[in-house]
C-alpha cells in the first residue's frame, strides 16, 4: 500500500510548475486528485498522465464557484498553491490594480479554498494542508514589497489555521521556496521572456520537483508528526538578494 492510498488530495495551480509537479508526486504515493487551475486544456492533459485525477477548471478568486465544485468531495488533503506577481515596480510607481490581483490570487484564494475543505478535515478529525508559502514571507526585498506582504499573509493564515484547529487532527504545513524555475518569472515580467530567463542567469535554481518531493515528504509522515515549516533554498541562493552567478 502506498503513503497516501486512495487519499483525495486537491491540487490548486495544478496546470503547470509546483502544482504540475506535485500532482504527480502525490499520484506516485496512491492519491486520488482533484486538478484545479484556470486553463482547462493544461489540466486534462496532466490528468491524462495519471491514474486517479479529475479536472476542476476554477479560479481560486471565485469563493462561490470554489465552494460549489468542492461542496460535495471529501478532500483530506489540500496543497494550496496557486499564486503570482506581477511587475518589480517600487510601491510608488506600481499599479494599484495589479496589486489587487496579486492579493486577490495569493490571499483570498487561499482562505477560499481553506474555507471549502477545512470545515470536512476537522469534522472528520483528519486531513493535511499545504501552504505554498515563499523565503518572501520571511524576508522582503526591492521590489517585491505587495507580493512579499501576500506571502507574509499566507505565513500567517499557516500560523492561524494551526490555532483555529488546533486538537482537530488537520495537520498544517507550510512549503517556503526560494527561487524555483517555473513560469512565475515570466507572468511577473508581463511574458517578456528575456527579463525571466536572466532571473536564473548563471545558477542553478530549484526544479518544481524540488518542491513537491518537500511537500510528498511533509504529507507522508505518521499520523503523529506534522512537519511544520519546511524552508528551502538553492545553493546558488544566500538570501532573497544575494546569489552566486557565475555557472
Amino acid at each position: 500500500m502506498n503513503a497516501l492510498d486512495r487519499r483525495l488530495a486537491l491540487v490548486t495551480g495544478a496546470s503547470s510548475g509546483i502544482g504540475a509537479a506535485t500532482a504527480r508526486a502525490l499520484a506516485a504515493e496512491g492519491a486520488r486528485l482533484l486538478l484545479v487551475a484556470r486553463r482547462r486544456a493544461r489540466l486534462e492533459a496532466l490528468a491524462a498522465e495519471l491514474p486517479d485525477a479529475r479536472v476542476l477548471e476554477a479560479d481560486v478568486r471565485d469563493a462561490a464557484a470554489l465552494a460549489a465544485l468542492l461542496r460535495d468531495e471529501p478532500v483530506d488533503l489540500a496543497v494550496l498553491n496557486a499564486g503570482m506577481a506581477l511587475g518589480t515596480e517600487p510601491l510608488q510607481a506600481a499599479d494599484p490594480a495589479e496589486w489587487s490581483t496579486v492579493i486577490d490570487t495569493n490571499v483570498k484564494g487561499y482562505l477560499n479554498v481553506l474555507r471549502a475543505v477545512l470545515p470536512g478535515m476537522v469534522a472528520r478529525g483528519r486531513g493535511d494542508v499545504v501552504f505554498l508559502g515563499s523565503v518572501a514571507g520571511r524576508w522582503v526585498y526591492p521590489g517585491g514589497a505587495v507580493y512579499c506582504a501576500t506571502k507574509h499573509a499566507v505565513r500567517a493564515l499557516y500560523e492561524g489555521a494551526r490555532l483555529d484547529a488546533a486538537g482537530s487532527g488537520v495537520r498544517f504545513t507550510t512549503v517556503d521556496p526560494g527561487m524555483v524555475e517555473t513560469e512565475f518569472s515570466r507572468v511577473r515580467f508581463r511574458g517578456d521572456e528575456a527579463k525571466a530567463a536572466a532571473v536564473y542567469a548563471g545558477m542553478t535554481p530549484l526544479a518544481p520537483e524540488d518542491v513537491a518531493d518537500a511537500i510528498r515528504y511533509a504529507v507522508t509522515r505518521p499520523p503523529h508528526v506534522n512537519v511544520g515549516e519546511l524552508v528551502l533554498w538553492p545553493t546558488d541562493q544566500a538570501s532573497c538578494t544575494v546569489v552566486r552567478r557565475d555557472r
